[in-house]
């Protein structure tokens, strides 16, 4: 089968959608499927050779975010032009009601379309107001797919019609083993944080403060950093006396993110909202990583309650601060966790997630004959 996957923001970016339809992209292509990816990338950008570039992107606010989209007149040429070149037997748009590709995307083609829902925002008067403009291409979709129940409420409350709920999914042998960084985790405990530095509601600034309460409590401990954003920024909000003891790496590979996940005895998530899965708890889970993270509703479902991983207060530094000094006081906690977290993941791997999302396909192909798992 000949698959045509619609990516809204830039490659060239990291962020959870985009490692998404990579990663399935490439659970295809291993299946045995044709499989193309259109997306806005900077021309200059390597590009895997299965992804074409639809043009620069422009960065917007978005979601509680800032989203790096492409839309206008030279978009969607290169979209129209792609879909007929592919002559796909279908096309995967993910996102759709984002002003970028995948919106473009179902305007142009007249073959069947699935669409996934990533995103978790549960009230949005863009998306009502937008709705009579948005119509005409959402009506062309014969399936939908939802990451998350909570995005699936927003497919219902917003758009109406109903989703298959099918989770991220985390190659995990990806992340099952690598060497730590260099001189990590130490003697005194090893914190860590991957995501966007400079995106407020990734709650660096709660997991800041709690190192305050941390690193005077443990005068050993220390906090590895990693991810896009100002490097300076943020090491001017780290306390002075505690400068020295913050690690910040900045935007990193994929091997790196990687090894950061094993180079730490707890590794946090103390995001604050706008998390309808939680991609960068799966992929700490595959690496083993005994993990502290907010109880937000989507953190809560993939940590199983609390079983595989710990839960604070959502945005109380004081109650993020004990969780990690429960942690660092505990090795068989940790090791329990770690356990039950590796046993947990196991429900979101590729392999499977790429036969879930086959199945969608199957039902909206006019000859279910052609898609086989």
């Amino acid at each position: 089968m000949r698959v045509g996957l619609v990516c809204p923001y830039s490659w060239d970016v990291p962020g959870g959608v985009q490692e998404h339809i990579r990663d399935l992209a490439e659970a295809l292509i291993d299946l045995g499927h044709e499989v193309s990816v259109i997306s806005p990338a900077d021309e200059d950008h390597a590009l895997p050779g299965y992804v074409v570039s639809a043009g620069h992107a422009i960065a917007v606010p978005y979601n509680g975010s800032v989203a790096r989209l492409a839309f206008g007149p030279l978009s969607a040429s290169r979209v129209r032009r792609w879909v007929k070149e592919g002559n796909f037997d279908l096309l995967h748009v993910h996102e759709p009601t984002a002003p970028s590709l995948s919106l473009l995307a179902c305007w142009v083609a007249d073959i069947p379309i699935v669409a996934t829902v990533h995103g978790a925002t549960l009230r949005s008067r863009v998306l009502h107001a937008a709705e009579p403009m948005l119509r005409s291409a959402l009506e062309k979709i014969n399936g939908w797919i939802a990451v998350s129940e909570a995005a699936r409420s927003t497919l219902v409350r917003h758009l109406g019609g109903d989703a298959v709920l099918i989770p991220n999914g985390v190659a995990i042998s990806r992340y099952e083993k690598a060497e730590p960084l260099p001189g990590w985790p130490g003697e005194g405990g090893a914190i860590g944080f991957l995501g966007r530095m400079d995106e407020p509601r990734k709650g660096l600034s709660v997991l800041l403060r709690a190192f305050e309460t941390v690193g005077a409590n443990r005068p050993g401990s220390r906090l590895l950093i990693a991810g896009p954003g100002d490097v300076v920024d943020v090491a001017s909000r780290v306390t002075p006396a505690l400068r020295d003891r913050v690690v910040l790496l900045g935007q990193v590979t994929e091997s790196v993110k990687v090894q950061v996940y094993h180079s730490v005895d707890v590794f946090c998530a103390p995001n604050t909202g706008g998390e309808s899965f939680g991609i960068v708890l799966a992929e700490a889970m595959a690496a083993g990583a005994p993990i502290v993270a907010s109880d937000l509703d989507a953190f809560r479902r993939v940590l199983r309650g609390g079983k595989a991983g710990e839960l604070f207060d959502n945005g109380n530094p004081d109650d993020l601060a004990a969780a990690i000094g429960r942690l660092f006081d505990d090795p068989q906690k940790r090791a329990f966790l770690s356990s039950a977290a590796s046993a947990a993941v196991r429900d979101y791997d590729w392999p499977k997630i790429a036969r879930d999302v086959l199945k969608v396909y199957a039902a909206v192909l006019p000859c279910a004959g052609q898609v086989n798992a």
